[in-house]
């Protein structure tokens, strides 16, 4: 992996103000899966391929990961990051939305990344139950999304993507097959492990 190249699209991304995965998210992730080697990995939001970029490192041999995007310019930028850095044969990028493909997918996987659009991680939670492995885990990046998920936030313009958020933590921690932690990293982090 080309380190200096993947630290040129970290700074690319941040002063073009596209949202990548926080450092401190990102520790928490490697270490768990840097513990077990995930065979398949499912994102959910590709932006400009970072995260699943850093991921890829940690792949079990011969790992792959399935990453999903809709906005045409990252899906671009995505695949020339992969080809830079030397990742492209580890990462399979489907494009369109993740509202479409989800249901349409059947595989199964180790890890699966959630980090698209707030207002869907309901939908999102449901399709990756449906094809997470045993012992598998769901991150959802953004949980606590500005702080607001814990406030009694209630303005127009995010009450949709909040009020998503906060249904996604009641339907995740309420589920008997999963132990789920909140973590106050980043922009919080959902960690949910599979019995």
């Amino acid at each position: 992996m080309n380190r200096e190249e993947l630290e040129k699209i970290k700074q690319k991304a941040i002063q073009e103000h596209i949202p990548i995965i926080m450092d401190e998210t990102l520790e928490v992730i490697e270490k768990y899966i840097n513990k077990n080697k995930p065979n398949r990995i499912l994102e959910i939001g590709t932006a400009v391929g970072y995260s699943a970029i850093c991921f890829s490192e940690f792949l079990a041999p011969n790992g792959k990961i399935d990453t999903i995007e809709r906005e045409l310019d990252r899906i671009k930028q995505a695949k020339e990051n992969f080809e830079k850095v030397g990742v492209k044969d580890k990462i399979n990028l489907f494009e369109g939305d993740a509202i479409d493909i989800l249901p349409n997918l059947d595989n199964k996987y180790d890890m699966i990344f959630i980090d698209a659009a707030k207002g869907k991680y309901p939908f999102f939670l449901e399709n990756s139950i449906r094809m997470l492995n045993d012992k598998g885990i769901i991150f959802a990046d953004n949980i606590l999304y500005k702080g607001y998920v814990m406030s009694d936030y209630n303005k127009h313009k995010q009450r949709t993507a909040v009020r998503n958020l906060r249904e996604y933590i009641k339907n995740i921690t309420e589920n008997k097959d999963f132990n789920t932690e909140i973590l106050e990293v980043g922009d919080g982090l959902a960690v949910s492990i599979k019995k």
